[in-house]
């Protein structure tokens, strides 16, 4: 990832874009922070937040005219948030300065000629940044027009104070300064390197009009500075009101032309969002309570302490965090996309060191769910699966990430498993039944029911393909292995005579539609939605069931529909969940992250079981079994029509485990050649022969680990075979290890007769490289 598809990456997430109210103030106050402070009862901290923007805070914080109210999210529900009352309070609390470091003194001398809010906002920045800066006040007292400021909001003491804490930080005033109008502004810029002409000061406005024998003084917006060199004003403010925080945003305005004045660059450059402007941040509002401002008790003295922080807590404390809010993977790492991609990227540049983001890349689950919930369509699984297959591509995937995963599909594209076959009897195929790798690991018989359901509905010859259409390749980021393994696919479908596919999964529906657009492809659901009256209803569901949409049929409406006709036709109801249809979540499944991350996995699938009471209905295996494993009641589409045992409730169907659903598939395919074909299958390997016995929490454990009853078989045939085992007296136990593939597994078992117990099995899923790169 470049730095400009980085910079395009960080752009699409708004989460760091600022909220309305900081947009909206003229000189960008992080008010939702200083709200979060006063919420807390922090006013020291409240206090710092204002004082690290805000210039003369304890004059301009006591009579802020705060514009931000205007756009203040909370108007949508409620009243806008008092803040300009609530940073009156934070004034008034007389709370201690925060340290400042001096800045190191420049020779650079700047005039300020009066001292309004915006005079004194220049002589505060530029005090601030080391330069030596005089305010020439030509009243008698310092203050300007602040002088004539409600004594209740702004008390003549507290202006003298703060005028006082200028002069602390270095900052000179004279007042009843003399300045000459016939030669201004020459007269003044012998002695100093710029001025400021505060407006808001009737001096000044007579020095614009009388000035070099009447020239006119223009001012450019924004920038402030003038027509003549060296001279910059502003303050004026030309609002239909009067606007304390407005003449405070040109003094900082001016104030910075005035640095870049003395330091020869560009006036404008860098300065678009100087100002109020628009933010992209979102923040949604569904479901808040409506609540009216807090009064203030007393008008003279504005809130007290407590009002002030009931007004606070009112604030939404406005942010996006569409996606986090309905994804577990994305809140588990604390963090939002923007950041996301930045360390993403910066996983990517490691040379020497670890990969510290190799989980998080791979533990997205690339639903997409992100992408359609996000104002800006941010799209994650897009991110991580560039990114997955940069690492495979650059070889820094870590093997354990994805080989279980890798090796069942290679499972379900082998002998084991695969078939592509003509119905008997037939010599063509107008279409084919593709169930897909899972439900033929999770539901074999339903595979066997709807393929003699297909055949004896439709015409023209009914084919069968067992096989894997390459997901877990795709998922994992391997896109020259999912080439490969497509290629292959696509010669037995050709050898078939190019039949349509009906396809029974939808991450099948997915992959097919996507990289195999030649192939015609229609979904099961299709097929009996047209056919229904062909097929009796056999698990009758009086209670209504919550649906739960594949992931992977988000952007498939047709698809969608097609299910809830199916359910409508035969009288049964559903519950739409309040994340259906386009915004579906995900099971845990897809992407691998069952594989890389089953804690988070185990978050997803319990977030969705938990999102309503009753029993789930599904039409994807996998989210079924996910479902089944949380223990809650969930059926397929299928157990309707194909219950299997009439004794036993399919809500109550166990989800199988890893090593069962191979069995599952390789029995399959054997029962389907046997009954169909009448052929004999491939006979077993001699390791498939040793009979394993294990007790229920040692199943549980391997399972857990990822591994299969065929990899201990083969540990304990290689230790037979090899005599490579050791004996622990202390247990009479057994201990052997084997490297079939990059995974080392170990076993501790003993032996009764012609039967291996099982005590303990684990694996180390890596590759130790040595320097020169071999394993």
């Amino acid at each position: 990832m470049d730095q400009k598809t980085l910079t395009e990456w960080e752009s699409k997430c708004i989460q760091e874009e600022p909220p309305e109210c900081m947009a909206a103030c003229p000189i960008h106050i992080d008010v939702r922070t200083f709200l979060h402070y006063v919420k807390s009862g922090q006013w020291d901290d409240a206090y710092k937040i204002i004082r690290k923007t805000m210039p003369v805070p304890g004059i301009l914080g006591r009579i802020c005219d705060a514009p931000c109210q205007a756009r203040c999210k909370r108007s949508e529900v409620g009243e806008a948030i008092e803040i300009g009352e609530i940073e009156r309070a934070c004034m008034q609390m007389e709370l201690p300065l925060p340290r400042s470091l001096p800045m190191p003194k420049k020779d650079k001398h700047i005039a300020v000629i009066g001292s309004s809010i915006s005079g004194l906002t220049v002589a505060w920045d530029l005090s601030r940044k080391g330069y030596r800066v005089t305010i020439l006040e030509p009243g008698h007292q310092a203050g300007g027009s602040l002088l004539g400021m409600d004594p209740k909001k702004l008390p003549p003491q507290i202006l003298s104070e703060e005028i006082k804490k200028l002069e602390q930080f270095g900052v000179t005033i004279t007042i009843n300064a003399h300045i000459e109008k016939k030669y201004f502004p020459d007269s003044v810029l012998d002695s100093f390197d710029a001025i400021y002409l505060s407006m808001e000061s009737l001096p000044g406005k007579i020095l614009l009009s009388e000035s070099k024998t009447g020239e006119q003084i223009q001012i450019m917006p924004q920038y402030q500075v003038t027509n003549i060199e060296g001279l910059f004003a502003g303050g004026h403010s030309d609002k239909s009101r009067y606007s304390p925080v407005w003449q405070a945003a040109e003094g900082r305005w001016a104030a910075t032309s005035i640095d870049r004045y003395v330091h020869q660059t560009s006036p404008a450059a860098g300065r678009e969002k100087e100002g109020p402007y628009k933010t992209r941040l979102y923040t949604r509002i569904d479901g808040i309570v409506s609540l009216p401002a807090v009064p203030v008790s007393n008008p003279d003295t504005g809130y007290s302490e407590m009002e002030a922080i009931a007004e606070a807590s009112r604030c939404l404390q406005c942010e996006c965090k569409e996606c986090v809010k309905v994804c577990p993977f994305l809140k588990k790492y604390n963090a939002y996309p923007k950041k996301y991609v930045r360390e993403i990227h910066n996983n990517a540049t490691v040379v020497i060191g670890a990969h510290k983001s190799n989980k998080l890349i791979n533990s997205c689950s690339l639903c997409g769910l992100c992408e359609q919930v996000c104002p800006e369509n941010f799209a994650m699984q897009d991110l991580c699966i560039q990114a997955r297959q940069d690492m495979v591509s650059e070889r820094y995937m870590p093997p354990s990430a994805h080989e279980f995963a890798l090796q069942d599909m290679e499972f379900s594209q082998s002998s084991k498993f695969s078939l592509a076959r003509h119905a008997p009897g037939q010599l063509e195929s107008r279409y084919c039944f593709y169930p897909g790798c899972q439900l033929s690991a999770s539901s074999p018989v339903h595979v066997h029911e709807v393929y003699n359901y297909l055949r004896s509905s439709l015409s023209g010859g009914i084919g069968l393909m067992l096989d894997c259409c390459s997901a877990p390749a795709y998922w994992g980021g391997y896109s020259d292995l999912m080439k490969n393994k497509m290629s292959e696919l696509k010669s037995k479908w050709v050898e078939l005579g190019k039949p349509c596919l009906i396809l029974a999964c939808s991450s099948c529906y997915f992959i097919f539609k996507k990289y195999m657009p030649e192939i015609e492809i229609i979904t099961l659901w299709e097929i009996i939605e047209k056919n229904n009256n062909h097929l009796p209803l056999k698990h009758f569901q009086h209670e209504a069931l919550a649906i739960h949409d594949p992931c992977t049929t988000r952007h498939e409406g047709t698809v969608q529909d097609s299910v809830r006709n199916i359910l409508n036709s035969y009288g049964i109801q559903i519950e739409e969940l309040e994340l259906g249809r386009k915004k579906t979540t995900c099971c845990g499944f897809g992407g691998l992250m069952n594989n890389v991350n089953p804690d988070v996995a185990r978050e997803v699938i319990k977030q969705r079981a938990d999102e309503s009471v009753l029993d789930y209905i599904t039409y994807c295996t996998m989210c079924r079994d996910s479902l089944a494993s949380t223990g809650k009641r969930a059926i397929h589409l299928l157990d309707l029509f194909f219950p299997g045992k009439e004794s036993v409730d399919p809500a109550k169907r166990p989800c199988p485990g890893w090593s069962d659903r191979r069995e599952n598939r390789a029995r399959l395919k054997s029962d389907l050649l046997r009954k169909l074909w009448r052929e004999n299958s491939e006979t077993m390997e001699a390791h498939e022969k040793l009979n394993i016995i294990m007790a229920p929490d040692v199943q549980n454990k391997i399972e857990e680990r990822r591994i299969l009853v065929t990899d201990i078989q083969q540990v304990i045939y290689h230790a037979i075979e090899s005599g490579e085992k050791f004996f622990q007296p202390a247990t009479s136990c057994y201990k052997a290890s084997f490297r079939p593939h990059q995974t080392t597994f170990w076993v501790e078992y003993s032996q009764k007769e012609d039967n291996f117990i099982i005590h303990n099995a684990y694996a180390h899923r890596m590759a130790v490289v040595t320097e020169g790169g071999s394993q």
